[in-house]
């Protein structure tokens, strides 16, 4: 190609920005495109269901409250890590969380083998007031979590968008929404996805069923 026809590029201030435009666009596509299509293979693992209803009412109010600010739930493929925190996460466990909560600060412990560590009592004193099973614990009290309801119409108002969305959420599923969250605060719904973690969601062969949550805990 002519100098003459660089000349007029560089010239024109206009050209220029336009032409820039669109190779940036081109280079962008090349590289984020791959990402979206390898992301989208990216399959559930043997044993990882949708999360039941009260478990996905307990996601939200974890995210609404903003816990995944201080608190991750990855744990990295390095063995100081591992022999903290237990088995390295995978993509295939997070493949229904829309967000994932994967994350990197640590304020907190990660949490994604938290499920089971600790009793369903331990669990309410923590979130009610933490210093009451961690004295160093700098966590705010939760305390208003044990006096709201879950609307089961919400939670299937919910589950239909994420069926929307690739979650295979039965007509049945939906339908028994309401009854599996009667009575149940965002108190119960936030301990029952935390006593899920690392045990409802992840990968277990079907003839080895994921360990039942312990009786009792102790402080970390």
């Amino acid at each position: 190609m002519a100098y003459r026809h660089f000349e007029f590029i560089e010239k024109h201030a206009w050209t220029l920005g336009i032409l820039t435009a669109i190779m940036v666009s081109i280079g962008g596509l090349a590289e984020i495109t791959p990402l979206f299509i390898e992301a989208n293979k990216v399959q559930p693992a043997e044993g990882v269901k949708p999360y039941d209803p009260l478990r996905l009412a307990g996601r939200d109010v974890y995210v609404r409250e903003g816990c995944y600010l201080c608190h991750s739930q990855m744990i990295r493929a390095l063995r100081f890590e591992t022999e903290r925190y237990g088995h390295y996460s995978t993509a295939s466990e997070s493949v229904y969380d829309r967000p994932f909560q994967w994350g990197s600060k640590r304020t907190g412990p990660d949490l994604a083998r938290v499920g089971g560590k600790y009793s369903d009592e331990w669990q309410r004193l923590h979130l009610m007031n933490p210093r009451q099973v961690v004295p160093q614990s700098n966590m705010p009290d939760y305390p208003w979590l044990a006096l709201h309801l879950i609307d089961g119409k919400d939670i299937q108002a919910r589950m239909r968008v994420l069926r929307m969305l690739g979650d295979p959420y039965t007509d049945t599923d939906i339908n028994n929404a309401p009854k599996a969250v009667a009575g149940k605060t965002e108190m119960d719904a936030l301990i029952a996805y935390l006593q899920g973690l690392g045990i409802d969601n992840e990968p277990h062969k079907p003839d080895a069923p994921p360990p039942a949550p312990a009786s009792t805990g102790a402080a970390p």
